[in-house]
């Protein structure tokens, strides 16, 4: 009965967040209410609040839910790096970028970002940034790999190089979410302008 519970449990929670993700879009963060989540996740308010404190809870949920599947596709672009260090980096960086407005729009991101710099001692900022750090792990342990296979620099620091590159990647995406207008080709083509030279100078000649 237990696991029977259990996967109750995650489909209600599987629906309030598909409920957020097309409310939000819909109709902007702001304007939706936990009561029109509720409704049409068809679950009861009260169950929402079981489940969420606030509806920023909720809006960082739905960036972890983003957050987790870029993982679990970085990770097999981590098995095997494509061959040539800006292929690699970039691959692994679009892989980001495309799927970043999945579920979340620019304004959603926005408002996720606000939050988190708002009040970063809160569990919703601890769990923004940390997601964060998780990313920025997984462009190191990237690195390390090319290294490790020889394309890049032994000498190279390459935990410094992670986060040099993550930072840089971060805010362009900061730069995209704050810009209506900006592309998705606009953010890739600038950002693979910067890395490339970046990748030229670690790479083993």
């Amino acid at each position: 009965m237990s696991g029977l519970r259990e996967k109750q449990k995650a489909d209600r929670e599987r629906r309030i967040l598909q409920a957020a993700v097309t409310k939000f879009r819909a109709d902007g963060y702001r304007a939706v209410r936990i009561e029109d989540l509720a409704e049409m996740a068809e679950v009861s308010v009260g169950t929402v609040y079981n489940y969420y404190q606030t509806k920023g809870d909720i809006l960082i949920a739905t960036v972890a839910m983003e957050v987790e599947e870029v993982l679990t596709a970085g990770e097999q672009i981590l098995r095997d790096p494509p061959h040539g260090v800006s292929a690699a980096l970039l691959t692994l960086i679009f892989s980001y970028y495309d799927h970043s407005l999945e579920y979340l729009s620019k304004e959603m991101w926005r408002t996720a970002m606000a939050l988190a710099i708002e009040a970063p001692g809160t569990p919703n900022g601890r769990r923004y940034f940390e997601l964060d750090q998780r990313l920025a792990a997984q462009v190191t342990e990237l690195v390390i790999a090319l290294q490790d296979r020889g394309d890049v620099r032994p000498d190279l620091d390459a935990r410094a190089m992670g986060t040099l590159l993550f930072n840089n990647l971060n805010q362009m995406f900061l730069e995209f979410v704050r810009n209506d207008a900006m592309t998705l080709k606009a953010l890739r083509d600038q950002v693979a302008a910067q890395t490339r030279p970046i990748a030229q100078l670690i790479a083993v000649s």
